[in-house]
């Protein structure tokens, strides 16, 4: 009898938690929602939005090119998601990936980072949008980082991703597109990268979103800054 009580509650538990993984994953695949809050997060918790822009310096050779090409000292940025109560930064780097909000703070120069939030957003980002962003952004999950700043969506890079998930998931361009020529391209360190990427072969008329054309959108407002 007593095992018999014991193993109802066994399969009980397991059907739980089973349930449990099951949402959690409904959402994004790999997500690493087991762990639990932290300081950072949780202080930021009533700051933040579903949907929020956030910006940081990083410090490869790829992204102190990005920074001199673009005047600008962001050089990559994430879509801030809420999923089961925890804060994501959905990024793409390599490869395309929801990181948990501190460590992807952690991430930039510093710890320092910028947030950003449309100035309709809470006319704009129903929850119903916002789902719409969340199921387009799963076609992007797993892809690999373009560093050749491609714009077709074999491969893609951060503030193109973003741009993108607006676009096609909300109706919201944040800021209108540039071509490869537009930036800064005299820079010695940026004509290493530029060589090393694509040697002679340039393509100045490619269409660009960088993450600084997102900082600079006029649709946008500033939530939070560090810097």
């Amino acid at each position: 009898m007593k095992k018999s009580k014991y193993l109802f509650i066994g399969i009980t538990f397991l059907l739980s938690f089973s349930c449990a993984l099951f949402v959690a994953m409904k959402v994004f695949p790999n997500n690493p929602f087991s762990k639990t809050k932290n300081n950072t997060e949780t202080s930021l918790q009533n700051k933040i939005q579903d949907g929020d822009l956030i910006f940081q310096t990083s410090e490869s050779s790829q992204c102190e090119a990005v920074r001199i090409a673009t005047n600008s000292k962001f050089s990559h940025c994430g879509l801030i998601y809420k999923i089961n109560g925890n804060l994501f930064v959905f990024e793409a780097v390599q490869p395309v990936k929801l990181t948990r909000l501190e460590d992807w703070i952690q991430h930039g120069k510093g710890a320092k980072y910028l947030i950003k939030r449309l100035k309709n957003a809470d006319a704009v980002l129903t929850p119903a949008t916002l789902q719409k962003m969340k199921d387009y952004s799963q076609g992007f999950m797993g892809k690999e980082y373009d560093a050749y700043f491609d714009w077709s969506d074999t491969r893609i890079y951060c503030s193109e991703l973003i741009w993108k998930i607006y676009k096609n998931a909300a109706g919201i361009e944040l800021s209108k597109l540039k071509q490869m020529k537009d930036f800064n391209l005299s820079d010695a360190r940026v004509q290493k990268i530029l060589k090393e990427r694509y040697g002679n072969d340039i393509p100045l008329d490619e269409k660009v979103v960088a993450p600084s054309d997102l900082v600079d959108s006029d649709l946008l407002k500033t939530v939070i800054d560090t810097y």
